[in-house]
């Protein structure tokens, strides 16, 4: 494929990839380095969309104890996504990548309101879009936040960031002789209960409406770049 693939494209982070060598928290030098990754996709030519998961700081269904409610855990998670997503923005402007945090959780002080009009003239205008808050109701996780953000903004493929290169026939860190598999349909990711590299709900309505992933080590040096030019990283999930 050509320079520039790809128009546009939703790269979903995992909370724990922006912790670094935390157990807790954010590493800025960790999210300066993507910051850095991301931007040579956008010198590219590629537009870009950025959602951020909150595991690093709450996971909705583990907060959900001892009197805190479901609806309350999964609003937590939503909300360490914020936290995220603010602080990767203001690494990717500490960068020279103009962008802006947009929130479907609305929190006027630290974030603008997210709405379909104005998240298409921001990326007209040549900004990176940061996504925050899932898409503000529970039981929706940020990978189905993600997929869902990607239909609406019209992106042509999402990126899901991982640790491992790709989408494995089982556990690489388990079993040495584990073998990346380079294409899976979304039938086969959906119905192998051993891939578990999104979650099903996320998979099924990107199956739906077609729209392809891509699952990558957010780690390897210009993947994103090489992704946005087309050429073959990680695994593809497509029909």
């Amino acid at each position: 494929m050509e320079a520039s693939s790809y128009k546009r494209v939703l790269i979903k982070l995992s909370g724990e990839q922006l912790s670094g060598k935390f157990d807790f928290g954010i590493d800025a030098e960790i999210c300066g380095w993507l910051a850095a990754e991301i931007r040579k996709a956008v010198d590219n030519g590629t537009q870009v969309v950025i959602v951020a998961g909150g595991g690093n700081l709450f996971r909705g269904q583990d907060v959900a104890k001892h009197g805190i409610s479901r609806v309350t855990g999964e609003h937590m998670g939503m909300l360490g996504g914020v936290i995220n997503a603010i602080a990767l923005n203001d690494v990717l402007n500490a960068n020279q990548l103009p962008a802006i945090c947009l929130s479907n959780i609305f929190a006027d002080q630290i974030a603008e309101n997210y709405s379909y009009r104005k998240a298409i003239n921001l990326l007209a205008d040549g900004k990176t879009l940061v996504v925050a808050g899932g898409i503000g109701r529970p039981y929706f996780t940020h990978d189905t936040a993600a997929v869902n953000l990607a239909l609406e903004l019209d992106c042509q493929v999402v990126l899901k960031a991982t640790k491992v290169n790709g989408v494995y026939n089982r556990d690489p860190v388990k079993f040495p002789d584990a073998q990346m598999i380079p294409r899976l349909s979304f039938k086969q990711a959906v119905e192998d209960s051993s891939i578990a590299v999104m979650d099903k709900s996320a998979l099924g309505l990107a199956m739906d409406h077609s729209l392809p992933i891509i699952v990558f080590d957010a780690m390897q040096s210009d993947a994103i770049l090489k992704i946005s030019r087309g050429e073959d990283v990680g695994t593809r999930i497509d029909v």
